[in-house]
């Protein structure tokens, strides 16, 4: 794996508002930092943490204007934030995030909707997948992206479902009134570019699922996006919903990066409507996946989850963070025929888009990433003691 300026960054970086983390082990913490002109600015004497920054009434206007200590060239950064050759003596990146919650938003588009349906009727066996595949395709087809949740057409379309045999709790989040919103992982346990992603070792059917992440102030307002790897264990899920905290909370299990793009003139919530995503996956082993995900499919409107995220009924006053969901649904088979696709200890995953720019990992078993010690508490001890608050 190797970082670099040009593969990392949007295609119009020069006039993205792009804000991020880094660890500086001189200080023995984290600092925000602007990235100008393919150099990073630390400015946590201004915003401590990005809290602070995302929760300011303009953050791209406040991120220019923001003055801070160079920390050196980007290219020096991202090269050494690969976790498996990084130097800890020198600064890296971290996860683009701090004290915002982490949130996500499942079964958003039409072809995963169906995919949990199969996960769920298969109970987690990947070679029950593909017949239950073609009988669910049969029943409702692989074209629902027209379909909005909670209208008449959509009732009536759970009424026949229903009269089947065939519905899913997943088909109700999917096309009934309520979205699944549910808890990804805890503040400032993410993982960024360069990191080793994780996940647990019980799993035999998993994979990477490529979103485009938003970031909301405690507000509501959305001021701003990047990429997010929501990695799930479709086999741990498919067993039982009630399990969706072990298939989707693990150690390292939540990649965010590389960078926040705030909004301004030049990037919008519409940029975000129209994006398109790809996912690329290399294995040791010599596979190679590439997929494609665009949120013009999306069966919910990005502010639409917001608002059932946040609000009067639900309050996050250091903001929050929403994985959107997914397009992708691997099914392509890696090993024998049938058996669909997982992962391999080793693979490389790319999340990419020209907005945003790329987020990469390394996939590993959990247990064996480097565990998560660096919490609140102690970034509150850590900026304390450098006079940042």
């Amino acid at each position: 794996m190797t970082l670099s300026p040009t593969t990392t960054l949007p295609t119009d970086f020069p006039k993205a508002a792009l804000a991020g983390r880094v660890f500086r082990p001189d200080v023995e913490g984290p600092s925000v930092v602007a990235v100008r002109d393919g150099e990073v600015f630390d400015i946590s004497r201004a915003f401590p943490t990005m809290r602070d920054l995302c929760e300011t009434s303009a953050p791209a206007a406040a991120l220019r204007e923001a003055t801070g200590e160079s920390l050196g060239p980007l290219e020096a950064i991202l090269a050494n934030s690969v976790e498996a050759t990084r130097d800890p003596s020198r600064p890296y990146l971290l996860a683009p995030i701090d004290l915002q919650a982490v949130k996500a938003a499942g079964v958003t588009f039409a072809v995963s909707m169906l995919e949990r349906v199969i996960e769920e009727r298969a109970r987690g066996n990947a070679d029950a997948a593909a017949a239950i595949r073609k009988e669910i395709n049969r029943l409702v087809g692989d074209d629902l992206n027209r379909l909005k949740p909670g209208s008449p057409e959509a009732m009536r379309l759970k009424e026949v479902l229903m009269a089947q045999g065939a519905w899913s709790q997943y088909l109700e989040v999917g096309i009934g009134p309520d979205a699944e919103i549910f808890t990804k992982a805890q503040p400032m346990s993410s993982v960024g570019t360069g990191a080793d992603a994780g996940i647990h070792a019980i799993s035999t059917w998993n994979n990477p699922e490529p979103e485009v992440v938003v970031v909301v102030a405690s507000d509501g307002r959305i001021v701003g996006a990047t990429l997010g790897n929501d990695v799930n264990l479709r086999d741990v899920e498919g067993r039982s919903a009630l399990l969706l905290g072990k298939a989707k909370d693990n150690n390292a299990s939540c990649a965010i990066g590389p960078f926040v793009r705030f909004f301004d003139d030049g990037f919008s919530l519409d940029d975000v409507r129209r994006m398109h995503v790809t996912l690329t996956v290399e294995g040791e082993d010599g596979f190679r996946m590439e997929g494609f995900s665009t949120l013009e499919k999306i069966s919910r409107d990005p502010a639409d989850l917001v608002a059932q995220m946040i609000g009067r009924h639900h309050q996050y006053p250091d903001g929050t963070v929403l994985f959107l969901g997914t397009l992708f649904a691997p099914v392509e088979d890696r090993d024998a025929p049938g058996k669909g696709f997982t992962h391999k200890v080793g693979d490389i995953v790319t999340i990419a888009s020209p907005q945003l720019g790329s987020l990469v990992n390394r996939m590993r078993h959990s247990q064996d990433c480097a565990p998560w010690t660096f919490g609140t508490g102690q970034l509150m001890r850590n900026l304390a003691r450098r006079g940042l608050l």
